[in-house]
């Protein structure tokens, strides 16, 4: 990090890679951040009560379990004393994502730590790029940021741009994202607003809504036509494992998308779930699951068909 830049602690991974992006490098981090490879090497600032290597069901048990004690993340106090940082990035987004923004505040306040707190709470695209902004502002990168703000939405719009090349003449796709598979729960915030920029249909969810347990009739009733499983916190492995909790389902052999193996893994840890820069890359994956003859593939870490895994 450059004299130039105050000190910073990032409490969750997307934070971790914008500040990264923005030229910074953090002082600490959270226990998740592991992109760019340089962060994993950095001081924990907090730190899970749940074991995240768990089964889905076991997690929702954990995670139920930790929210009626305390909740499912600790500051570690002494981390934040030692870094004594002038910038802490937070989230007000999700409680069982990343540690609480108030759990933060009162932390600072206890320190007697002299730092500002900038919280972001993004439920769109654009609130992820006005967080790039704003944080930029806080780490004295205002020209970096509005740099890499105009690079992802030119990225962006050349991805609307194939999309909607792709769509001419043909009915939006009913699309579901699942971000969790045990209970069923199907992706909101940002991920509704991307799949209707790629042009499809995302019925069981309004744009920036948060993402919430669905009864499985109310899946089978909607019936997607490309189904993407990206459970939050799993890679592409942690998914297939846990794989059994969608696909043993009654009806899952008759929906639409399994059906015509329009069923696909995006890997939510990296990807799906993290409101930062490479939502673009995850962009791009959902539109090859949309429309796989007018994108590349993936890296095979980032998405696969289920198809050939599920057979």
């Amino acid at each position: 990090m450059t004299d130039e830049s105050p000190d910073v602690v990032t409490l969750l991974p997307s934070a971790t890679e914008i500040v990264y992006a923005l030229g910074v490098e953090p002082v600490a981090t959270s226990h998740e951040c592991d992109y760019p490879p340089a962060a994993a090497g950095k001081p924990d600032a907090n730190r899970s009560r749940v074991d995240p290597t768990a089964a889905a069901g076991e997690i929702d048990e954990q995670v139920q379990a930790a929210e009626e004690s305390g909740g499912v993340y600790e500051i570690r106090r002494d981390v934040l004393a030692e870094t004594d940082p002038d910038v802490i990035v937070s989230q007000g987004i999700c409680d069982v994502c990343a540690v609480d923004e108030v759990l933060v505040r009162d932390a600072v306040a206890d320190l007697g730590l002299n730092c500002e707190v900038v919280t972001t709470d993004p439920h769109s695209l654009s609130d992820v790029f006005a967080d790039v902004e704003r944080i930029g502002r806080a780490l004295a990168r205002e020209e970096r940021a509005a740099d890499l703000v105009t690079d992802l939405r030119e990225r962006v719009a050349a991805i609307e741009a194939r999309a909607r090349e792709a769509a001419a003449d043909r009915a939006p796709q009913r699309v579901a994202v699942f971000d969790w598979t045990d209970p069923v729960m199907v992706a909101g915030h940002w991920v509704p607003g991307m799949v209707e920029r790629l042009g499809g249909e995302y019925g069981l969810r309004e744009p920036g809504a948060a993402s919430r347990p669905f009864e499985w009739n109310e899946v089978r009733e909607y019936d997607p036509e490309v189904a993407v499983v990206a459970p939050c916190g799993f890679g592409l492995d942690q998914t297939f494992e846990n794989l059994d909790d969608l696909v043993d389902r009654d009806g899952w052999t008759e929906l639409a998308a399994v059906e015509a193996d329009r069923t696909y893994a995006v890997d939510g840890h990296h990807l799906v779930n993290r409101p930062g820069p490479r939502l673009v890359e995850t962009m791009e994956a959902l539109g090859w699951c949309l429309y796989p003859d007018a994108f590349d593939a993936p890296p095979s870490d980032h998405a696969r068909p289920l198809a050939r895994r599920v057979a």
